[in-house]
């Protein structure tokens, strides 16, 4: 009968002389009486790249001193001994940042390094939510978590050639260059609405939500409703507080989404100020299809944690429009390297010597 059972460093030195007498994962776990599976997973546990003198060739080979390492690291967290145990500064630290911050535990890494904190201890974003889920804090859980826990859910995405059951108002994403995709270039943009939905709350007040794809900065316009023309004159108001020259060099292109609002495309286009010139490039994204501006998208997700779906707009004040506002760019973003969407956008209008 083959059983599972924890390896101890004899076992590990054991398969190790087996494995050079050229003995198969199988031999080796019938002689040790284990199933092959306790094998196969142990040489994932100590493999490691060896360059063969022979042939110069790199071979994957199994070591029983890293093996045994990984295995004592492995207890060492699982058990009472955790890294975090006797760091409560630490511990606190997270916890308070994560509910009064409301943010997500990578933030609070980002959050620690921005007010330069050091603490005795250093854990991982992965071993923070591990923690999280087995309940090692007084007042945190993952209910308390932006995503509850939840992984993000992934896109269905459509193909490309697929008939649209309403025809863009003006060029499609897949006219827009390939440059754009890339997100070196600044100021090109990704646009949406959001708004109350369904229901007895229903209001036709709602937020237009615009976000630079380069650095994650956020733009949020409270509209009386989402008619195009509404639209039109919130670029307009937009424009014109930013001045012509400015908006033009900031917002170089805005990818919308394919909604009814965003169907008057010849005046998002045009510039308020002198009607026969442009002010941006507009695209939009296919039908049911947010994915195509999934930056925009993720950011929605960040305005309906203070805002939640249902929420009645009408009652929403605009103070509390700019503390949204400001909430989403001043968070520590991992892909900026924890920097804040404020700081990039910032570094980029001085690269284009605009005053921030």
């Amino acid at each position: 009968m083959r059983t599972y059972k924890h390896l101890t460093m004899t076992d590990r030195l054991r398969i190790e002389k087996w494995l050079k007498m050229g003995m198969k994962p199988r031999e080796v776990a019938d002689k040790l009486r284990v199933h092959v599976s306790t094998i196969y997973r142990e040489l994932k546990r100590g493999a490691y790249d060896r360059l063969d003198g022979g042939t110069w060739e790199v071979k994957t080979a199994y070591s029983p001193d890293i093996a045994e390492e990984k295995y004592q690291a492995h207890l060492r967290e699982k058990g009472p001994d955790l890294k975090i145990g006797n760091d409560h500064e630490l511990a606190n630290y997270i916890e308070t940042t994560i509910l009064d911050k409301d943010c997500s535990p990578a933030a609070v890494l980002g959050f620690a390094m921005i007010e330069g904190k050091k603490f005795k201890t250093s854990l991982s974003v992965p071993t923070i939510y591990k923690y999280i889920a087995k309940g090692l804090f007084l007042n945190l859980t993952q209910e308390e978590l932006p995503r509850h826990g939840k992984k993000k859910h992934k896109y269905k995405k459509v193909k490309k050639n697929k008939s649209a059951s309403r025809a863009p108002a003006g060029e499609s994403i897949e006219q827009r260059p390939e440059e754009i995709d890339g997100r070196e270039e600044f100021g090109h943009w990704e646009g949406d609405t959001v708004y109350s939905g369904k229901g007895k709350r229903k209001t036709t007040r709602a937020l237009l939500t615009m976000t630079e794809r380069k650095t994650r900065k956020e733009i949020i316009i409270a509209i009386p409703n989402r008619k195009a023309e509404t639209v039109v004159k919130a670029l307009d108001a937009l424009e014109r507080k930013l001045g012509a020259r400015r908006f033009r060099a900031i917002f170089k292109s805005i990818t919308f989404d394919n909604g009814t609002e965003f169907a008057a495309a010849e005046g998002l286009e045009r510039s308020c100020v002198n009607k026969r010139l442009p002010r941006t490039k507009v695209y939009f994204c296919h039908p049911y299809s947010s994915w195509e501006r999934g930056t925009n998208e993720n950011t929605n997700g960040m305005i309906r944690r203070r805002f939640p779906k249902g929420t009645n707009f009408a009652a929403v004040t605009n103070a509390q429009i700019a503390q949204a506002e400001n909430w989403i760019n001043n968070y520590p973003r991992k892909i900026l390297g924890y920097k804040s969407s404020e700081i990039v956008f910032r570094e980029c209008l001085r690269e284009l010597g605009i005053a921030a």
